[in-house]
């Protein structure tokens, strides 16, 4: 009897403290992790939503934005494993997230961050300088195709990530041979920009986000996007599909939120709510015409859900080119 007592009497008070954090959260700073450097699409993502919750009043704490870069988001993601079960560590992520961990890069995982929802898909885009000989991708495919070592394309994701995956897809679509042998130099954020207009690569493989200001500024051509239909407004709006080229091919790269292992549920909640509010706005409606991102909120149970069934996705491709190295 005494047994029970105690045991209610503890259960009480979990009650009343998860009820008190509840109402108290959030309470104090947040920090907003974007796992590469600044000016890439996860930074962009991330400081855009903060920007845009703290902006409406969705979240009344502050939210700085804190660049950690380095293997692929890997460096990131190990450092989330010593924030588990802070309320007010959030970090992006999109494909590499699961790519990292299918190519042997890490034995880290999307299991070991907390889903929070999804926000957007965005797309690849294959950039050359404004001076280039390649003036289609199709171009690009028939260099390929003639000898794979002989178009050096740049990235900002490390080998067998999402930037390196989307140039290898769209060569396997249309009949280039050789996949391996594409020579694929990965660059920190920024940096494959100024390789690309510094001569360094031939091909940049990036996502649309970061080719619109150099397009406006006029210092590259946007050869193709990887969206299933052109971009119905803004710079891009004038680029073509790999699929209108007669690569029959389609490269998403979704974006969502997640917080550090083991978040409390009270304040997963909380930020699924905040977002989905936040995706809501008109604020956002203009980041994501302004940017080309398609709106594609999903919540926690169901973006953990994508989650499976696109890691199982992925791990097939990856199987197919021979960079498939971590066992599930």
């Amino acid at each position: 009897m005494k047994r029970s007592i105690l045991l209610l009497l503890a259960l009480a008070v979990l009650f009343v403290a998860g009820a008190a954090f509840a109402s108290d959260y959030p309470s104090k700073p947040f920090e907003c992790i974007a796992p590469a450097g600044p000016g890439g699409g996860w930074d962009t993502t991330m400081r855009m939503a903060t920007k845009v919750l703290t902006e409406e009043g969705l979240v009344k704490s502050p939210m700085p934005v804190i660049n950690k870069p380095g293997g692929g988001g890997g460096v990131a993601l190990a450092y989330m494993q010593k924030k588990a079960g802070d309320p007010y560590s959030l970090i992006v992520y999109s494909p590499p997230l699961l790519l990292i961990n299918l190519t042997g890069q890490t034995e880290l995982s999307y299991k070991n961050v907390t889903p929070i929802a999804m926000l957007i898909n965005d797309y690849g885009a294959f950039a050359v300088p404004k001076d280039s000989p390649y003036q289609s991708m199709t171009d690009v495919i028939e260099a390929l195709k003639k000898d794979p070592k002989s178009v050096k394309i740049g990235g900002a994701s490390s080998p067998g990530s999402m930037d390196h995956l989307q140039i290898l897809q769209a060569a396997h679509a249309a009949g280039v041979s050789g996949l391996k042998e594409i020579a694929y130099i990965p660059f920190q954020g920024g940096e494959s920009l100024a390789a690309l207009l510094g001569g360094h690569v031939d091909v940049l493989s990036t996502g649309m986000a970061e080719v619109v200001g150099p397009l406006e500024a006029g210092d590259i051509r946007v050869l193709a996007v990887t969206a299933p239909e052109r971009i119905a407004e803004g710079p891009l709006a004038a680029v073509p599909t790999l699929k209108e080229q007669g690569i029959d091919t389609v490269f998403i790269n979704w974006r969502g939120i997640f917080g550090a292992p083991d978040m409390p549920q009270a304040a997963k909640a909380f930020m699924e709510d905040a977002l989905g509010k936040m995706v809501q706005t008109a604020s956002w409606d203009e980041i994501c015409k302004r940017n080309g991102w398609t709106k594609a909120f999903m919540g926690s149970s169901d973006f953990a859900a994508f989650l499976d069934k696109t890691n199982e996705e992925y791990k097939t491709l990856l199987t197919e080119i021979g960079l498939y190295k971590q066992a599930q």
